[in-house]
């Protein structure tokens, strides 16, 4: 018999996997989701990428602003799941995740235990990672510390981008979640404790801060374009541009770039460009080449479309 299954999430990522699960035929007995939350310019209620499908597909929603609130556990309990699938929701507490009899499990974008946290996909791409994946795990008190379900690794291209990477793990997040489910209804499913890994090695994925977006010039070539392509296309890499005589400062997003290690003897931050084709920005070592950015207030735009508004170059430096 096809298991009662409630499903959390929140953002696009989180759409994919519900989908199979509903399209697969899996009895979803309820949706949990974030309440709807003020966005864009003018601050109106923009409802979750999950809770638009769920109400697009008749499933029924629940949106909590407290976890623990006794008419949201009660509903809970109500929809008599046999398992809860987590995917980019938030932390749960035991209140929660020890309803369902099967247990909770949790989708994760990365290969625990390394990169736990609300940022997987963005941190291994800036810290320069060669390799990343998807897990399942089933959720205990701790943040992305519960015993391993499944994993399946993927490579990460040099010039490949958060977005990428996150379009690629979503699919990859599909084929693992249905697989878990399926284990967890056949009663086949054998964990193992996530390894223990030695003081200092542990790499972690905390939320991504205004400082964890800005740009340090004096850091080497390689680091800085990392930054970049964890950061791409949203929220963005950022720096400062700096008129040297007035000493205005026009914020700027980094969206796309390319990496070029050639040594030079220029300070960080330094301009060089033939004003039409390309912008090179001196890093600690090497360049970086912007392909495409977005100053404030003004609409993304590749490097040639930002020159031919670009005057007195030498004037400038990034900061």
């Amino acid at each position: 018999m096809p298991l009662r299954i409630v499903y959390m999430g929140t953002p696009e990522f989180a759409v994919a996997p519900l989908k199979a699960l509903f399209d697969g035929g899996y009895q979803i007995a309820g949706v949990v989701t974030v309440p709807d939350r003020p966005a864009g310019r003018g601050r109106h209620l923009q409802a979750s990428a999950v809770k638009t499908f769920a109400l697009a597909h008749g499933l029924p929603l629940a949106q909590p602003e407290h976890l623990r609130d006794d008419g949201f556990l009660r509903r809970l309990r109500e929809w008599q799941a046999d398992v809860f699938t987590i995917v980019a929701f938030r932390m749960l507490p035991e209140e929660v995740f020890s309803i369902p009899p099967r247990g909770t499990f949790n989708l994760h974008a990365s290969l625990l235990p390394q990169y736990r946290g609300a940022a997987p996909i963005n941190h291994a791409i800036m810290n320069g990672e060669k390799q990343t994946g998807v897990t399942t795990f089933f959720i205990d008190k701790n943040m992305d510390t519960g015993r391993l379900i499944f994993s399946e690794p993927t490579a990460i291209a040099d010039d490949e981008n958060a977005g990428q990477l996150h379009d690629r793990l979503m699919e990859m997040g599909v084929r693992l979640v249905l697989r878990t489910v399926d284990a967890i209804t056949r009663g086949t499913v054998d964990t193992i404790p996530q390894p223990r890994i030695p003081e200092g090695k542990l790499k972690t994925a905390p939320k991504i801060t205004k400082e964890t977006r800005q740009i340090n010039w004096r850091h080497p070539a390689e680091a800085i374009h990392n930054r970049i392509r964890g950061l791409s296309p949203a929220p963005a890499a950022t720096t400062s541009l700096l008129h040297r005589e007035t000493k205005t400062l026009t914020l700027v997003k980094i969206i796309t770039a390319t990496c070029d290690n050639t040594p030079h003897n220029l300070s960080p931050g330094t301009l060089r460009t033939d004003g039409k084709r390309f912008l090179k920005i001196a890093g600690g070592h090497g360049s970086i080449a912007i392909t495409r950015l977005q100053p404030a207030g003004k609409q993304a735009m590749n490097i040639a479309e930002w020159l031919a508004g670009f005057r007195h170059p030498e004037h400038y430096l990034f900061i």
